[in-house]
């Protein structure tokens, strides 16, 4: 039979507001690749672009969109499509941040899925700390659903240590009391044992998704991928805790079947997942 705009039926309109990472293993790049493995059709918004440096120990380096160029990309997406579902990761800086949720706020959103990429590790004041308070004071607030890893995870719910089981429960019930969203808390490779645990908490639901480890050190692109997934799924339909498990098992899967490079560090793959 042949495939017909008849006979395809019409895929979720998904948004990514990222910025882009150059190996293609992060950022808008990974999101746009989830999306389509999920089912979803997968439009970004360009915030940054990353380029890591071979020559400086694959550091960042960071170049800002600018403001106009994101409000023009976001006008031209909102008035193209009818979306009620997005998912925000990179912004790097509180102009951007406060672009974005000028945009957000034309709207109503059913999902606001924040990948709250926090950058500001405690020794850099000015620029990178005012970001990471923009985003906490101006997202935050807007999101439906939060996806911390361990360094965001300790920022955003004022603990000293996560080194538990038992704590990231704690962290994921202090976020979700500070911002009224399902918050998926992801321990990763960063806690002792042999399973992959992260906790999803939401004010009822309480739920530990466990994958056996896989290697010892992150991978590029589980965070990104792991937050597009669950944006995918939401914007298919699904309620939060289903997102959360169906995310897991995806990029599970895509760790497993990761990518690797000449970079320190190897880049998840999206087509590892097999569905069904």
């Amino acid at each position: 039979m042949s495939i017909t705009a008849e006979t395809t039926e019409r895929p979720a309109v998904t948004l990514t507001i990222a910025g882009s990472e150059a190996t293609g293993g992060a950022g808008a790049q990974a999101d746009l690749k989830t999306f389509q493995q999920l089912g979803a059709f997968g439009i970004t918004a360009l915030t940054c672009i990353v380029a890591f440096d071979p020559k400086d120990n694959w550091n960042h380096r960071f170049t800002p969109v600018e403001p106009q160029v994101i409000a023009d990309q976001l006008e031209a997406i909102q008035t193209a499509y009818e979306l009620d579902t997005v998912k925000l990761g990179m912004m790097g800086s509180p102009a951007t941040i406060d672009t974005v949720a000028t945009a957000l706020k034309t709207q109503q959103w059913k999902n606001i899925v924040l990948d709250p990429v926090l950058i500001c590790k405690g020794q850099e004041p000015g620029h990178a700390l005012d970001t990471d308070e923009a985003l906490k004071a101006t997202m935050l607030p807007l999101a439906t659903f939060i996806t911390p890893n361990h360094f965001e995870s300790l920022s955003l719910s004022g603990m000293e240590t996560i080194e538990s089981e038992a704590d990231l429960v704690e962290a994921a019930k202090r976020i979700h009391a500070n911002s009224g969203a399902a918050v998926l808390v992801k321990g990763g490779v960063r806690l002792d044992g042999e399973d992959a645990i992260d906790v999803y908490y939401d004010g009822e639901s309480l739920e530990v998704l466990r994958a056996p480890k896989i290697g010892d050190v992150a991978v590029s692109g589980a965070g990104c991928s792991l937050a597009a997934a669950i944006t995918a799924e939401l914007a298919k339909g699904a309620a939060p805790l289903e997102a959360a498990r169906t995310a897991k098992d995806f990029v599970t899967a895509g760790i497993r079947a990761r990518i690797p490079s000449n970079a320190p560090f190897d880049a998840l793959w999206q087509g590892g997942a097999v569905r069904g």
